[in-house]
């Protein structure tokens, strides 16, 4: 069973960017193991709150810039 994982701040998709990704990433498997593994894949979006995350003791916050901004 393919199995993705994605880990990107809280708010950075929208729910139409997530359902993309989703799909995207099912049909790249799709196309690399063949069509029998795509009712066996699973893609998981994890969204990490802000603060939550760091890179070289630097905590990070998502600017306000790279939040999704839903159509809806």
């Amino acid at each position: 069973m393919p199995f993705a994982n994605f880990k990107m701040p809280e708010a950075a998709l929208t729910k139409a960017q997530k359902e993309d990704l989703v799909h995207k990433t099912t049909q790249m498997f799709v196309d690399y193991f063949g069509e029998g593994v795509r009712p066996h894949t699973m893609v998981l979006i994890e969204e990490v709150p802000d603060g939550g995350y760091g890179r070289a003791d630097e905590v990070f916050i998502l600017p306000d810039a790279y939040r999704a901004k839903d159509s809806a």
